[in-house]
């Protein structure tokens, strides 16, 4: 029961981390410090990836509509093909993730899953966040839309989202801001991200799954249940309220919590003497 709490409370801690520009996988490993399950250390590397699973499912309820290339109506087209156009965007976009992070995976999670590289990593994005809105006070986004998103948008985009390979950085978090600093809407720019995470983490729980096996004990194929769920519903409530918090607001608030816990990070493992 006590292990089902904890995966509840990381679930939450999903839910929220995965989409709002702060890093997920950062927080996770942090919250491993003080929120350890009774599990192998290769189950909880395969927990961390795989309950983002639960996260990646709110994308696909909230966005559904527009995410299906196929429609049902009578007055419309069976095929949409701006639907098509944009997955074909989010394809091109996860490319260079892809081909740094399948081949490297054991070397980022062996070297780089740290609290020092998450901790740097907080800031240093942190402050580039806070940077780049400062700079677009005086700019007006060129894309507005996700439809105005080239192929040459979207290989840039991509080549942002791969910086997300070292912990601490954040998938939404390097996604967006790449997409802003190349002129693209805040609202399109977290959208967009979002699309992009579906093949991603769907592909990063499938190298998980496949390296973990599948012969769960009850317990671990609970918790991990309980933890997929419990961040599918925080997600969803996250996703809304990121979405209808940017139409009015910037990122610099999420830059200067980033900056803050990063701080904290290094100053509590400094002073633990790790």
């Amino acid at each position: 029961m006590i292990d089902i709490l904890k995966s509840i409370v990381l679930g939450i801690i999903e839910g929220i981390t995965e989409w709002l520009p702060i890093s997920s996988t950062g927080h996770l490993i942090v919250a491993d410090e003080f929120i350890k399950l009774q599990a192998s250390k290769d189950f909880m590397d395969m927990f961390n990836v795989v309950i983002q699973l639960g996260a990646i499912l709110a994308v696909v309820v909230i966005y559904f509509n527009k995410m299906w290339p196929f429609s049902l109506k009578k007055e419309d087209k069976f095929i949409k093909k701006d639907t098509f156009s944009m997955w074909f965007k989010v394809i091109v976009a996860i490319l260079p993730a892809a081909i740094i992070g399948i081949p490297l995976d054991d070397f980022f999670e062996a070297r780089l899953h740290n609290y020092v590289v998450v901790a740097l990593a907080l800031i240093v994005y942190g402050v580039a966040f806070i940077f780049v809105e400062k700079r677009n006070k005086t700019l007006k986004p060129k894309i507005q839309t996700i439809a105005d998103i080239t192929y040459r948008d979207a290989i840039l985009i991509g080549c942002f989202q791969a910086l997300s390979l070292i912990p601490g950085t954040s998938r939404s978090g390097s996604t967006i801001l790449g997409a802003i600093l190349i002129g693209v809407s805040r609202v399109a720019a977290a959208e967009f991200s979002f699309y992009m995470a579906v093949p991603v983490m769907f592909g990063a729980s499938a190298i998980k799954l496949l390296k973990f096996g599948f012969d769960f004990t009850n317990t671990e194929l609970v918790i991990l249940l309980v933890g997929m769920v419990t961040a599918f519903i925080v997600s969803v409530i996250a996703i809304k309220f990121l979405m209808n918090y940017i139409k009015k607001r910037d990122f610099t608030a999420f830059g200067y919590y980033r900056i803050i816990l990063g701080i904290i990070v290094l100053g509590y493992f400094v002073l633990k003497g790790v």
